[in-house]
């Protein structure tokens, strides 16, 4: 599975390709917002700007899909490592700084700590379930040879 490492919490979460990032780490209970987007977020919606986190330089650009047309609108005034979480999907494991407006202790020295320390590729695709008809399919059916030692056991 992709692994997000989140900076700023000093965690690494996995996740399944394709995910929202904001999604994985709202369950994760990851924090990314302030008290201001606590108090007024949007939901995932892209609209309100803040549940943006810094992807940094270093980390594989192909990690996220490519920035939405909301993100370009939305953060045409930030800088270009800034995505809003609720539009990006986690394609590859990557690093992330949480709430980056906030600011980080010794970021530099972090970043790099992240970075040094390899992140698992994952998988490229979701885990295959199977359906209870397919489990049913793939039983062996006892014929009746199965029958007749069944009954022989019983007996004896």
């Amino acid at each position: 599975m992709p692994v997000i490492r989140f900076v700023r919490e000093g965690r690494d979460v996995e996740c399944y390709p394709g995910e929202n990032l904001r999604e994985v780490a709202l369950r994760e209970g990851i924090q990314l917002y302030g008290l201001k987007g606590t108090l007024g977020n949007c939901g995932g919606c892209g609209q309100c700007i803040t549940c943006f986190v810094e992807i940094p330089e270093g980390t594989a650009a192909q990690a996220l899909t490519p920035r939405t047309a909301v993100e370009d609108q939305k953060l045409r005034r930030r800088p270009d490592g800034w995505r809003l979480a609720c539009q990006a999907l986690v394609q590859q494991s990557l690093v992330v700084i949480t709430r980056p407006q906030v600011g980080l202790a010794d970021k530099t020295a972090q970043i790099e700590q992240a970075l040094a320390t390899p992140l698992p590729p994952g998988p490229t695709s979701w885990p295959v379930v199977s359906t209870p008809e397919e489990d049913a399919d793939a039983q062996p059916e006892q014929g009746p040879a199965g029958a007749a030692e069944a009954t022989a056991d019983e007996e004896g």
